[in-house]
């Protein structure tokens, strides 16, 4: 299966120009500031994309995602486009599990604070779960920010670990777009924009998993 992953295009979805395959996935921040018009705006757009399936989680800048549940969301769109909120589902037998939830900063949308409050929603991943989406990062895993601390959840990162996905895709930190392997994982920070909000060059990440 032949996969693209994005995230963090705060409203300049237009701008990317995609490859097209099998599957997308967009790990959250498909807006800006959160409003209606940017949120019905990005579904009409991922719905035209040229991929079989498309997934998306929210982030913190998508408070409009914060006012309804998963299954309202679902119902707005169309056959093949997919909303995860602390849920998964399985394409063409690839376990995928998404969840919106980043450390508390600046109060922004589907924050938790550290500890066991967050640790709540990493409890819920399935333990057989191929590719993990969150919004942020694990610790120390591509989440070094400008100043060159490492703002990843820890908790998050003790799941991976314990989880041995196949993938863990993310983005939130627009400084650190990469792709790394360590242990049974391969981390890709998928942020399509960089620190100035404006777009990569190259604002996506091919990859291919077997089924």
């Amino acid at each position: 299966m032949k996969i693209t992953a994005i995230s963090d295009t705060h409203s300049l979805h237009h701008q990317l120009n995609l490859p097209g395959g099998d599957l997308l996935i967009h790990a959250g921040d498909v807006c800006n500031r959160g409003t209606q018009q940017e949120a019905v705006n990005f579904m009409e757009w991922i719905e035209k994309q040229p991929y079989t399936y498309k997934i998306f989680i929210a982030g913190n800048h998508d408070f409009f995602f914060e006012n309804f549940t998963q299954q309202e969301i679902q119902d707005r769109l169309p056959k093949g486009v997919f909303f995860l909120n602390d849920s998964g589902i399985e394409i063409e037998g690839i376990k995928i599990w998404g969840s919106p939830i980043t450390p508390t900063f600046c109060n922004l949308a589907f924050n938790r604070n550290r500890g066991n409050e967050i640790s709540t929603h990493w409890d819920k991943i399935p333990q057989d779960t191929d590719i993990l989406i969150t919004h942020g990062p694990a610790y120390g895993i591509l989440d070094k920010t400008l100043n060159g601390l490492h703002v990843g959840c820890e908790e998050l990162a003790q799941k991976v670990i314990a989880l041995k996905s196949k993938f863990h895709i993310f983005g939130h930190i627009h400084e650190t777009k990469g792709l790394t392997k360590q242990g049974d994982t391969t981390y890709i920070n998928a942020a399509s924009v960089n620190i100035e909000y404006k777009v990569r060059e190259v604002p996506y990440c091919d990859f291919e998993i077997k089924l």
